[in-house]
């Protein structure tokens, strides 16, 4: 298991609900993880996830992770599994393992894409999991970039990267520069599908 990447968030706590508050509104967050900065919405909001997936210039085929502050706020979205098999994904978290959990019927396809399992993880950053924490439920969490650029690492590369005038809210706070984006593996057949 990882260690948590920040001793406790950098940001205020009304900092934190603003941007709970933005989220429940329909607002995209850019927000710092372990590696690089994550492009975040709420995952019920279908028009918030059109448009971080058009901002990103993402193909919604593709699926979305999302993020947690605790398992409890997965329940609406997966399929209740043995104990031993979600005693893999437990193990691994906080950290930086996102696992492929079977999903249950009525998730968005714009999470999914074309699959019938949906990324989780819980990070071992505490600003993220804060921000679900004050939000009251996952979080999307996608790299702060376009399709097939470098991740961003900083508020400036975010920027950069998806435009100075886009509507999104950045969150500021440090990422490790030598880490790597999370590993992806699925929970069922334990086969990594990114490493």
């Amino acid at each position: 298991m990882l260690h948590d990447s920040s001793v406790s968030p950098s940001l205020s706590p009304w900092k934190l609900r603003f941007a709970a508050h933005w989220l429940r509104q329909g607002g995209l967050v850019a927000y710092p993880t372990e590696a690089v900065y994550g492009l975040g919405c709420d995952p019920l909001n279908d028009t918030a996830l059109r448009h971080l997936l058009a901002l990103k210039q993402r193909s919604w085929r593709k699926g979305l992770i999302l993020i947690a502050s605790d398992p409890e706020q997965f329940a609406p979205y997966l399929v209740e599994q043995r104990a031993e098999i979600e005693a893999r994904a437990m193990a691994t978290w906080p950290g930086a393992v996102s696992w492929l959990w079977p999903a249950q019927t009525g998730v968005s396809r714009l999470l999914l894409g074309t699959h019938t399992s949906l990324a989780v993880r819980i990070p071992a950053h505490s600003l993220a999991r804060a921000l679900c924490q004050v939000a009251g439920h996952t979080i999307v969490s996608t790299s702060a970039n376009r399709s097939g650029q470098q991740p961003a690492r900083t508020p400036l590369e975010v920027r950069r990267k998806l435009g100075m005038r886009a509507p999104l809210l950045i969150l500021h706070g440090s990422v490790d520069r030598q880490a790597r984006p999370s590993q992806i593996i699925d929970l069922l057949t334990q086969r990594h599908i990114r490493s």
